[in-house]
């Protein structure tokens, strides 16, 4: 989930949050695990609005969010360190998105996400 705020604060963070997971079917959101930043202070209203559990990885270890770490990765080939974000767009944001879900997996057995995805939501009725 890739979405591009205008600044960097708790209510922004935690409202995009909110927008973005309220489109999932209920069954999708069952938890969220979040970096430290203080933009992500704002878990308890994630977790009120939208009735999932947040978590936390501890502070330095990024093996506990690995699957974060690589989409990190993926995003900065599109987007490198030294891209001015305030001249990005939402919907190049929103195409990077679909390029990086669309991206077959190995350990998904070279399905996508959104075919995983998709085949859960079906599954779960």
């Amino acid at each position: 989930m890739l979405i591009k705020l205008k600044r960097k604060s708790v209510d922004a963070t935690s409202e995009a949050v909110v927008a973005r997971l309220q489109g999932f079917p209920d069954k999708t959101r069952r938890t969220l695990t979040m970096d430290n930043g203080t933009e992500n202070a704002g878990h308890a209203k994630i977790t009120v609005e939208i009735g999932i559990k947040c978590y936390f990885a501890y502070p330095y270890a990024s093996w506990e969010r690995g699957t974060n770490e690589n989409i990190n990765g993926l995003v900065r080939w599109y987007l490198p360190n030294v891209t001015d974000f305030s001249k990005i767009s939402c919907r190049h944001i929103a195409r990077i998105e679909s390029l990086i879900n669309n991206r077959p997996r190995k350990c998904l057995g070279f399905k996508t996400l959104i075919e995983v995805a998709s085949s859960f939501v079906a599954l779960q009725g």
